[in-house]
């Protein structure tokens, strides 16, 4: 088994190992004194894994009750977050207790958003089940719904308390859920580890089970590294964003439906690059078209900039965005939301 300490204002570690979510209930129970848990999952990631964890659990001693709901991101909304508040409730569960976060990053960021505001404050794991959960959004605390102004704009920072990865997960995973991953581990490789990015050329979607060991262990300490300096995304977490504000304004454009945010990711990176540093753009399209992501997108700039203005990283009148002049090396830039529309438009 690998450990990564993160090492925040909540102290936990991240346990990577093939075949672990079936001992997940023992290593839990080593991280709370309460033998209650809460679980709350998708319908898809349920089907898989509900019964080995909640097996898991109660051979160490906890009484498990679980929560389910529709998968995709139009489920990580405040009416289902509603829906999970009242069923923690009716559960009897207490800020002494334990809450599961099973699944990918739409389970995960609803869960730990409920986990952030119920009762003030309950302790919370995360299982992800996803290769973008496992790499991204599973480390470093950013919880959050999507409302009708835009996504992840209602949330809170909350550390979980432990993150079991379990990379057997990934071979269940359809292909274009792989691929969504494979966006941000991309993204790691462009703004800090050449060597990974040079990895990651050197395979495509077909064989990466072959090394995805050693891609999770890579990014999970990329992002360690980030969050430990910067835990509010007030300075340098936010070279963790590349990609993300034309990402955003995508998934917003198709109403969070038929395009993912790896979809996103991936041609909002192509397309800051192919303006700012194009020097870099037709080596980030190729690893890109590799895994099998879109490298850019037919709607108008014009339509997809609104987003943009209403993104949690504007500030006043300006916004802060990303670029990689060089592989492995990331900028955090601003600019007036005027000149930010004319430098995308460009």
């Amino acid at each position: 088994m690998r450990k990564i300490n993160v090492r925040t204002s909540t102290p936990y570690e991240v346990l990577i190992e093939r075949g672990l979510i079936s001992r997940c209930g023992e290593h839990i129970a080593q991280v709370t004194k309460s033998r209650r848990a809460a679980v709350i999952t998708d319908d898809i990631v349920g089907g898989l894994y509900a019964e080995t964890v909640m097996s898991s659990l109660r051979s160490a001693g906890f009484e498990v009750s679980i929560f389910t709901f529709p998968n995709g991101e139009q489920s990580k909304n405040l009416s289902v977050l509603a829906g999970i508040f009242d069923f923690l409730c009716e559960s009897g569960l207490t800020r002494s207790d334990i809450i599961v976060a099973l699944g990918g990053g739409v389970v995960g960021d609803i869960t730990g958003f409920a986990a952030a505001s119920y009762l003030r404050g309950v302790d919370f794991v995360q299982i992800p089940t996803t290769l973008l959960a496992q790499v991204d959004s599973s480390v470093g605390g950013k919880t959050a719904v999507d409302i009708a102004g835009g996504k992840n704009l209602v949330g809170a920072f909350k550390q979980p308390v432990l993150v079991i990865c379990d990379s057997d997960t990934l071979r269940t995973l359809p292909q274009e859920t792989l691929s969504d991953g494979m966006a941000e581990v991309i993204k790691y490789g462009m703004i800090r580890d050449e060597k990974l990015f040079e990895l990651l050329e050197k395979h495509d979607i077909s064989d990466i089970d072959s090394v995805m060991d050693e891609i999770v262990y890579t990014c999970i300490d990329i992002k360690r590294d980030v969050v430990e300096h910067d835990e509010f995304d007030r300075g340098e977490r936010m070279i963790l964003n590349f990609g993300h504000t034309i990402g955003h304004a995508l998934e917003g454009w198709h109403h969070y439906t038929d395009y993912t945010h790896g979809m996103g990711v991936a041609a909002g990176m192509c397309l800051i690059t192919d303006r700012l540093a194009p020097q870099l753009s037709e080596r980030l399209k190729r690893c890109v078209q590799a895994y099998k992501l879109p490298t850019g997108t037919d709607i108008p700039m014009s339509e997809l900039l609104p987003f943009c203005s209403k993104d949690k990283k504007r500030e006043y009148s300006s916004i802060s965005y990303i670029v990689c002049p060089t592989v492995g090396r990331a900028e955090i830039r601003k600019a007036a939301v005027a000149e930010f529309d004319r430098i995308m438009e460009g």
